[in-house]
């Protein structure tokens, strides 16, 4: 088993026990105890007390206070657990337990650790993970424009056509993917840098413009690389690839980035098309109660046309019966 990273990863904290101290949730998420969450969860129910009072949400505990979590002690733990992973395929990113191939079940690490992100089960290379959540969301938010870099191989030869347009974005899933880097390494397997992370992106990209992925590997997440890590393996994130994750991540921010640019771009979302659908519908609604009251309006004036004929009928059989009376009359005079 490779051994932990010795040195922590500092990125805009304070020391792990401070005097203002750390929210309670992240104090068990790091002992590897439950997720934050889960955390959260334990002590709505009552099952967490620090100092032996019942915990409340929100709280923060700090060096010197004892947090129980059902009646047993829980250390948070301050030694980072970094390390970067070459995925098989058919490994799932996931930490439930319930997935038989899942990731932590496959490593089988002793210490509580999560994925950073994610990579498709049917797809292989470079997955981090860690044992500190204040860099995850930073890694992942793609409005903070961090690379990942694949090789891809597709069914059919590469075209010129085809590179021009997944660098220039394809859409799916409802928006266009970022402008990306891309190259073509021979005729069937071509690199490609992306910036963003939708589900199954490359696969979805490559649909749609008529191609099949038929393998997919990582091999570099910002200024980590896969190297020579054989499938399966894993191994500690150095001292240098921390100093420059932790100088690329600096200014990054675990908030949602709207990117402008990127926004004006995106294709109507469904919702808006739903809208005008609705309006639609109302319009041939409308048009059908027009159409219904123009038959009324008709039925009617048919109606009044035909009493009309038939009042005229009447009134002609009606006078011609009178005028053979006063014939009759005047012959029998």
């Amino acid at each position: 088993m490779a051994k932990r990273t010795k040195k922590l990863l500092q990125i805009d904290e304070t020391p792990a026990t401070g005097e203002e101290g750390i929210r309670l949730n992240r104090y068990l998420s790091d002992s590897g105890a439950c997720s934050r969450r889960e955390a959260d969860k334990l002590i709505e129910k009552g099952q967490v007390s620090v100092d032996g009072v019942p915990a409340e949400l929100g709280m923060k505990v700090t060096e010197g206070q004892t947090v129980l979590l059902n009646g047993l002690p829980v250390k948070r733990e301050n030694r980072l657990v970094f390390i970067a992973l070459n995925k098989p395929r058919g490994i799932v990113c996931t930490t439930d337990r319930r997935e038989k191939d899942n990731i932590i079940d496959f490593l089988k690490f002793d210490k509580r650790i999560y994925p950073i992100g994610r990579l498709d089960k049917d797809s292989e290379g470079l997955i981090l993970l860690t044992n500190d959540g204040s860099i995850v969301n930073k890694i992942l938010r793609a409005g903070n424009y961090h690379e990942k870099e694949y090789i891809v191989t597709i069914d059919k030869p590469i075209t010129a056509d085809f590179l021009k347009k997944m660098a220039e974005g394809v859409p799916i899933l409802d928006t266009v993917t970022r402008p990306c880097n891309i190259k073509a390494l021979d005729k069937y397997t071509f690199q490609i840098i992306l910036t963003q992370g939708l589900n199954r992106q490359i696969r979805r990209m490559c649909e749609h413009l008529g191609y099949k992925v038929l393998t997919l590997k990582r091999i570099r997440i910002m200024n980590i690389q896969l190297g020579h890590l054989q499938i399966g393996g894993y191994r500690n994130v150095t001292e240098r690839e921390i100093a420059g994750l932790t100088e690329a991540i600096k200014d990054s921010v675990n908030e949602v980035i709207i990117d402008e640019k990127y926004t004006e771009n995106r294709p109507a979302p469904k919702n808006i098309n739903t809208k005008k659908d609705i309006n639609t519908k109302k319009d041939i609604n409308t048009k059908k109660d027009i159409n219904t009251k123009k038959g009324v309006s008709t039925k009617r004036d048919v109606n009044i046309k035909k009493d009309a004929n038939t009042k005229r009928t009447f009134s002609h059989k009606e006078n011609t019966a009178a005028k053979g009376k006063m014939r009759g009359s005047g012959r029998k005079k």
